[in-house]
């Protein structure tokens, strides 16, 4: 009899009897690839390119009964195990060298209850396909901005986009959650069912179980928002920064606004002259009526003598998907990440230097200001570590060439390095890199005991460990 070679958690070899895999194959609706399997080198690309990984089964679920039959397989024979939802966190967890890969690519239906403003979300859908549904209604679902972004891996590590000073983080918005534990028992976790471990998900990432369906509140919100870019000399953003900071601070909820530094791509609304130069960029989203958001924006729009500024009416869907152009999947990336609860010109000096010094045309500094509802839910009230008022940075190396990885690698390690006497400690797990593994316990602050004790009820052993990892409580 045949066998497959596989990895156990521990790193181990260990061999499969062909016979057992075919067992899973027939009791699961989905289909079970193995890497003689002619969709298999397809099935375990993710959106890093720098991934290149080879499970040895790639179990691709078509229902909540499958995901029990594969995190079965995977407990019963001491697999290492990945969960794949949208394939797009930097770090590449959602597939693993010689372990079994739980892919819920498949599980992406979306259905939107109106009577009652909620909606139900598989696993695998993308932030695409959510607000390809939502728009119909005026409805919206507070998530990411990358159209390409799956809904799971988002919603687990907290969720934050252009909406989230008006309706809060994605997490805040999920009312119930389907989930697979670790023995293998498919229970629903809310605010009555399970609490501890619907706090935990709300945040904690992929660690307590495989989540089969979501059921989240959904906001009114016109379809079409006032939002877009200005953009500004890479020279002027000393000053710039330093008024942008001050007005932030007193923003209405409606609007959100922040900031990227990076060489100018050639868009067609930049001057060819600018290609290639160095911008500082004001992207802002007011997500209430256009004449309010005119006023509201004004302040922001008349700083300085912009090179373009592209501010104007459009659906938000449209805006959801309009930076995939600069996030498309199979390119080399390597983030890092801190949050702060202030910039000072001190610290803007130390990014500005850097960013003088990009190491690709692709690369860039991202800012975020995150406050509004999202900083009116207490810390204690969920998993997610960080709710004062503060900003995140994302470090965000992105290159085409291998030959480059040295140096993409080691200019993000650096700003970081810099920039860690400055940052609060916390972190934004979606943003955080696969060789982080230190950093866990740090980023989710106060809140990681108890994220210990909820991962010893559900899954004592660790099994779910191919994630930003919370060791379970002894």
């Amino acid at each position: 009899m045949s066998s497959l070679a596989f990895k156990t958690t521990f790193g181990e070899n260990l061999s499969i009897d062909s016979a057992a895999v075919d067992g899973l194959q027939k009791a699961m609706k989905g289909k079970v690839l193995t890497p003689a399997s002619a969709h298999y080198n397809e099935a375990r690309m993710v959106w890093n390119g720098m991934i290149d990984r080879k499970p040895g089964l790639i179990a691709r679920c078509a229902n909540s009964s499958d995901v029990v039959h594969a995190v079965n397989f995977a407990r019963k024979h001491g697999l290492l195990a990945a969960i794949r939802g949208g394939g797009h966190h930097i770090g590449g967890n959602a597939v693993c060298d010689g372990g079994i890969v739980i892919d819920l690519s498949q599980m992406n239906s979306v259905k939107v209850d109106v009577e009652r403003n909620r909606i139900r979300v598989g696993p695998g859908a993308t932030l695409a396909d959510i607000d390809a549904e939502t728009k119909k209604y005026n409805l919206v679902l507070p998530t990411g901005i990358n159209s390409t972004t799956g809904i799971a891996g988002l919603t687990l590590g907290g969720g934050f986009g252009w909406i989230t000073r008006k309706f809060g983080l994605t997490i805040d918005s999920l009312l119930t959650a389907d989930v697979v534990t670790a023995n293998g028992e498919a229970i629903r976790a809310s605010k009555n069912e399970h609490p501890d471990l619907f706090w935990a998900l709300r945040g904690g990432g992929g660690n307590f179980g495989v989540v089969t369906s979501f059921e989240f509140q959904l906001h009114h919100m016109s379809a079409e928002v006032l939002a877009g870019l200005v953009v500004h000399p890479l020279e002027e953003a000393e000053k710039l920064f330093a008024e942008y900071r001050r007005i932030v601070m007193t923003l209405p909820d409606e609007l959100t606004c922040w900031v990227v530094m990076r060489q100018a791509p050639p868009l067609p609304f930049l001057p060819e002259e600018w290609h290639g130069k160095g911008i500082f960029v004001l992207a802002m989203v007011y997500c209430g009526e256009i004449a309010k958001g005119e006023k509201a924006t004004a302040e922001l729009r008349g700083l300085g003598a912009p090179i373009a500024d592209i501010v104007g009416p459009m659906p938000f869907a449209d805006w959801q998907q309009a930076l995939d152009p600069l996030l498309t999947p199979g390119e080399r990336n390597y983030w890092k990440s801190h949050d702060f609860t202030e910039l000072s010109d001190k610290a803007f000096d130390t990014i500005l230097a850097s960013v003088r010094q990009l190491p690709d045309p692709q690369a860039e500094v991202f800012i975020g200001h995150i406050s509004g509802a999202a900083g009116r839910v207490k810390l204690e009230a969920t998993a997610f570590p960080q709710r004062n008022d503060h900003f995140v940075m994302n470090m965000h190396s992105r290159w085409s060439d291998p030959g480059k990885d040295a140096a993409c690698i080691a200019w993000a390690r650096n700003l970081f390095n810099e920039m860690a006497p400055y940052a609060a400690g916390t972190a934004y797990i979606n943003f955080m890199p696969g060789d982080e593994a230190s950093r866990v316990v740090a980023a989710y602050g106060q809140n990681y005991k108890r994220l210990q004790e909820v991962k010893r009820t559900y899954d004592p052993n660790n099994l779910f460990c191919h994630n930003q990892n919370i060791v379970p409580a002894k």
